[in-house]
Parts: structure tokens; sequence; C-alpha cells
């Protein structure tokens, strides 16, 4: 019991007093910013393998307990939505929403952090205001439904960063992964 709790709260940031979600969302960019300092000259394709992989790792996580955190932390799934506690989705859904964007090397590490700082604010939009399908995905049951309505999310900030970081500023910075 005590690894679900820790796997469905994110390490504990599911407990904030306000804002669970923004606190798993922000955890996540902690998490990915070292990621991203190890892996972006590892070669093309190892920092988008990192975001799958993680994305991946958090999913599964998520459906593999929602049942479980549903019960746990509410009575029952689906009558008042995701329970507050769980915020290993916005783990997922961050993650993906860093997935294949073009990142700039070390010498570029502001531009980095406005990257970080962009999914961030995109994946928190997307995911309060859950345009379709989020909300019909949340309506699913258990780990399922606290999960996909966060992926969408992710896709949809993953799209507007493409397009941000691709066609905006894309001369900017020279492209290292993506």
């Amino acid at each position: 019991m005590m690894m679900k709790r820790l796997v469905m709260t994110g390490l504990g940031l599911g407990y904030a007093p306000v804002a669970s979600g923004t606190f798993g969302s922000a955890g996540a960019i902690v998490i990915a910013l070292p990621v991203w300092a190890l892996l972006v000259t590892a070669g093309p394709g190892w920092l988008d393998a990192a975001w799958v992989l993680m994305t991946l790792a958090a999913s599964i996580g998520c459906v593999w307990g929602g049942d479980w955190a549903c019960t746990y932390y509410s009575g029952r799934c689906r009558k008042e939505g995701d329970p507050g506690q769980v915020v290993i989705d916005e783990f997922a859904g961050q993650w993906l929403s860093l997935v294949a964007l073009p990142f700039p090397g070390h010498e570029r590490f502001g531009m980095v952090l406005v990257m970080f700082a962009t999914q961030f604010f995109l994946f928190r939009l997307f995911d309060v205001l859950k345009p379709p399908p989020g909300r019909r995905l949340e309506k699913l049951h258990g780990g399922w439904g606290i999960l996909l309505d966060d992926l969408a999310a992710g896709v949809y900030a993953n799209v507007i960063g493409q397009i941000v970081f691709r066609v905006v500023v894309s001369n900017q910075w020279p492209v290292v992964s993506g």
C-alpha cells in the first residue's frame, strides 16, 4: 500500500494543501530538467525516448493503481472526479507535452527554462480547460479516467509547443533533439 501511495501521489506531491495537480506538474518538470541535462547531447532520439518512457511508466502506474486510489482517497470513482491526491497522471501528461520538442543544448539553458515553463503553463491550461475529448475521457472508470484526460491535455500542449518552438522561434538555436 505504501508503494501505491507513493506512485499515485507523485512521491507525495499530491498531498499539497492546494492545487495538488499544479504541484504534480511542477514535480514532473523538476524531474525532467536533470533528464534533459544528461541526455540532450547524447545524440538524436535519446531525449525523446526518455520522455516517452517516462510517460509510459507514469501511465502504467496510474492505470495500475487507479481503482485502488479512487477507493482509498474518495470511496468511489467518477462521482466527484479524480481524487485530488492522485497526481501521477499530471506527471504522464506533463512529460508527454515535452516529446519531440526542439530542445537546444546546454549553451542555451535560458531558452530551455522558457520551454519548460511554456510547456508547464500550456499543460496546466489544457488540463483545467479539458477541451474535447478531455472531459469525456475523464468520465472513464478508474485509472483510465484519471489518466486519459491528462494525456489529452499533454497532446494539446505538445502541439502548441511544436508550433511555438518549431515555427515561431525556429531559427533561434541549433536543434539537438527531435
